[in-house]
């Protein structure tokens, strides 16, 4: 059974940092390109970054774009969300997800790309 499990969460001031963390076990992630995604109340789940397999390719939305990294270290079978100078509307439960190579049913940026979902970590920035 596959499991991703999302940790590192928590309540930040604005300008704040944190860096958030996804597990995988059932599973080997060096197969994968990973992605995290963001929901709000209220508001769909957005897209927030990408990391190709290798972790040779990064993708981000261009509302993260220059505060937040992906980076993942397969030997621990691990993803991160590196997220700095953090905004109010950073606000939302924050998931990590895994695409493996067989799914090209959608682009990197949708939710119907990837097939596995952990089940998130709230994420709250304070002005």
């Amino acid at each position: 059974q596959v499991q991703l499990v999302e940790s590192g969460g928590g309540l930040v001031q604005a300008g704040g940092s944190l860096r958030l963390s996804c597990a995988c076990s059932g599973r080997s992630l060096s197969n994968d390109a990973m992605g995290w995604f963001r929901q709000a109340p209220g508001k769909e789940r957005e897209f927030v970054a990408h990391i190709s397999r290798s972790g040779s390719n990064t993708y981000y939305s261009d509302s993260v774009k220059g505060r937040f990294t992906i980076s993942r270290d397969n030997a621990r079978n691990t993803v991160y969300l590196q997220m700095n100078s953090l905004k109010p509307e950073d606000t939302a439960v924050y998931y990590c997800a895994a695409r493996p190579p067989w799914n090209y049913g959608a682009t990197l940026y949708e939710t119907a790309a990837y097939d596995y979902w952990g089940q998130g970590t709230q994420v709250t920035v304070s002005s």
